[in-house]
């Protein structure tokens, strides 16, 4: 695997891979266990992902890890997986400040429980001034929402005379996201066989390059990031214009 790494980092690594995880779920069914055991599987997941993303090169990791949509799961799930980043980051953050890893979190914050908030905040404020790889927790997400309060906030500032209309471009907008401060995904991969994008940072995977597969995300190994990888660097990306061989 070393060897594979080493071509892999000499090939262009994408700085910006986003993992819609999917699958946890039907992973934990097909053991006839109760679903949360399937995130708790997932969990540990992240953790290896994370490292291997970390030692190739990546500069940014971003992963869906609740969406808005998900608060119509049964409540205790729901409260399960709000308890996840408690553990997850009590257990991995003295490895993450080690690693030079540095923790963010993109989404809305309003709903989520003081407990979720204080473990995502304990992270971010332990790791700030690490210069590693960025790991970005899309948690209460949504693309459309965060959309629309761009929007809002483009309008707000264009009443308030901060912003004029005929300024406004797509790199303008752009920094009233919540990714303002990082570069669109390079490499979008979604676990589980659903190939659907499903509310996940829309304006921000335009010009990206997607990457499926039916492995469920608590099967997903170190081999199958550098499969996506090596997918991403046979292909030819022209952002909509030509190859000068065309």
């Amino acid at each position: 695997m070393e060897e594979r790494i080493k071509v892999i980092q000499n090939n262009g690594v994408p700085a910006h891979i986003a993992i819609i995880m999917d699958g946890n779920g039907r992973w934990a069914k097909k053991r006839a266990l109760p679903r949360v055991a399937g995130h708790h599987e997932g969990m540990k997941v992240v953790r290896k992902i994370t490292r291997l993303a970390n030692k190739l090169g990546v500069k940014v990791l971003t992963l869906y890890a609740f969406s808005t949509e998900n608060w119509k799961r049964p409540k205790s799930e729901v409260d399960y997986l709000m308890k996840l980043p408690e553990e997850f980051l009590g257990t991995f953050l003295p490895e993450l400040v080690d690693e030079n890893v540095k923790v963010q979190m993109i989404g809305d914050r309003t709903n989520l429980p003081s407990h979720t908030i204080a473990a995502i905040d304990k992270a971010i404020h332990d790791t700030k001034n690490n210069t590693g790889i960025i790991l970005n927790f899309a948690l209460n997400y949504g693309s459309r929402a965060e959309i629309l309060h761009a929007v809002q906030h483009v309008l707000k500032d264009i009443n308030n005379g901060i912003l004029k209309e005929e300024d406004l471009s797509e790199q303008l907008f752009s920094n009233y996201l919540m990714t303002h401060d990082l570069p669109d995904p390079d490499l979008l991969i979604r676990t589980s066989g659903e190939i659907r994008l499903s509310n996940f940072m829309l304006w921000q995977l335009a010009y990206t390059e997607f990457w499926f597969t039916n492995v469920l995300w608590p099967d997903f190994k170190e081999v199958h990031l550098l499969e996506a990888i090596e997918a991403f660097q046979s292909r030819s990306r022209r952002f909509g214009g030509l190859q000068s061989e065309e």
